[in-house]
This record gives C-alpha cells, sequence and structure tokens, in this order.
C-alpha cells in the first residue's frame, strides 16, 4: 500500500502553509495524488519530492514559471541544484567566518586579546534593503522591521508566501494582456496592499512612493521581472490607479 501524507501533514513537515499547497495544486506546479473524503487532498513520495525541488528552487530565486520549466524538463535540473548547493556552501562559510567572529568577541570580554577593527564584522551580511527603508520613510519602517523580528518561523514563510502568491497572479494578469486598471489587478492590489499592512500601514503618498520605488531601485525590478518581465512597472501602474481611489 502506497504511504500519502494530508495536506496538513505534508504542511507540518515541508514548513509551507495549506495555502501555498492549494496554490500549488491551482497553477498546475503540484497536484495531489488524490481527494479523500471531505476534499483532503493526499500527496505521495513522488510529490514529496517535488515538493522539496520546488521548494530548493525558490530559495534560489527562480520564479514559479521558472520552476514549472525546471521541474518539467525544461531546465537542467541537476546543474540548477548544483548552483544551489554552490550558494549553500557559501552561505555556510560565512556562518562559520560569524561564528569565529563571535568566539573572538567573547574572548575579548574575557580579557583575552582585542579584536581589531577589521575583524570586527568579519562574517556580516548587512541589510541594505532595511537600512534604506529607514532611510526613505523613517520611524514607521524601523516600527515594521521590529514588529517583523517577533514574528516565529511559520509566521515568516507565510509572509513571504503570501507575497509570492500575489506576484504570480499579477503576472498571470499581465501575461494575459490585461491593463493595470481593470479590476481584477486591482483586486489584486488590495490583497498586496494588505500584505504590506502586515508590517505597516502606508498612506497614498508612502504606497505610490513604494511603487514607484520597485522600477527605480533595480534590485527590486530585477526580483520582480524575474516572476515576469514588466511585472515591476505593471504593478506600479497598477498602485498609482489603486492608491487614490482607496488611500487619503
Amino acid at each position: 500500500m502506497t504511504t500519502t501524507w494530508s495536506t496538513r501533514e505534508v504542511s507540518r513537515l515541508a514548513g509551507v502553509s495549506s495555502r501555498t499547497l492549494r496554490h500549488y495544486d491551482h497553477i498546475g506546479l503540484l497536484r495531489p495524488t488524490g481527494t479523500g473524503a471531505g476534499g483532503t487532498r493526499y500527496y505521495d513520495r513522488q510529490q514529496l519530492l517535488r515538493l522539496q525541488h520546488i521548494l530548493v528552487l525558490r530559495e534560489l530565486g527562480l520564479g514559479l514559471p521558472e520552476i514549472a520549466e525546471v521541474l518539467d524538463g525544461g531546465t537542467d535540473v541537476v546543474e540548477t541544484l548544483h548552483r544551489h548547493h554552490r550558494r549553500l556552501l557559501a552561505e555556510a562559510e560565512r556562518l562559520k567566518t560569524l561564528a569565529a567572529t563571535v568566539a573572538r568577541t567573547i574572548a575579548e570580554h574575557e580579557g583575552g586579546i582585542p579584536v581589531g577593527a577589521t575583524e570586527m564584522f568579519d562574517g556580516f551580511a548587512g541589510d541594505p534593503y532595511a537600512e534604506e527603508a529607514v532611510d526613505r520613510w523613517g520611524e514607521r519602517a524601523r516600527r515594521a522591521q521590529q514588529h517583523a523580528a517577533t514574528w516565529s518561523g511559520g509566521e515568516k514563510q507565510d509572509f513571504l508566501d503570501e507575497l509570492r502568491e500575489v506576484n504570480e497572479l499579477l503576472a498571470g494578469y499581465l501575461r494575459g494582456g490585461a491593463g493595470p486598471s481593470e479590476p481584477q489587478v486591482q483586486e489584486a492590489v488590495t490583497r498586496h496592499y494588505k500584505w504590506v499592512c502586515r508590517t505597516w500601514t502606508p498612506d497614498r503618498a508612502a504606497y505610490v512612493g513604494l511603487g514607484r520605488m520597485y522600477v527605480e531601485d533595480e534590485r527590486f525590478t530585477q526580483n520582480l521581472d524575474r516572476v515576469e518581465p514588466g511585472l515591476a512597472a505593471f504593478l506600479r501602474d497598477a498602485i498609482e490607479v489603486w492608491a487614490p481611489a482607496h488611500l487619503n
């Protein structure tokens, strides 16, 4: 008899939300093996392996359409996994260096040799996005960062999953030729604004400014356009339609 796992069990095993699993089913990325009484989805070992691959590729920064192409044979999955492995090794080396830095600092506090200025920050990976957010939006951004820092691992994952789903939804509308002002696009922007409000509540000017930053800052543009070419500008334009109608 084939062993299967329910949506709830897979969610717990993989650390993804049930909503994300439903979304993957909806877009054809991860179909369940079958559906039981009451509509419960079940997954077998092959689906679990596919989900593992999805999560690995997502860590690489690939969008869901790219992940589907890799898994369905359009891209070399082994080479993609090799790239991910190299990234993990590099991150492991950074953490090893950071651990050594902390150990030297502990030794200094216990009366050992002082840590040199050039060694004091070895292994740190700064977050320029967080710093720039504070520069741009001040105390509101700082409070948002402090609030997010209190989240559990599951809450953080749910936050990221929601963003990916909104981006994929908007990307689908863009691919289908919808304009920024069309109702379904504006509904997706409502969902995007609610996602933003999980950390802070921008007024009209701040939300429009956020949309423009997606285009003006090439790092944000690259992240969005990796999901679908032109998505950054599309989201900016959709926000500029939505904000005056909903915010003061």
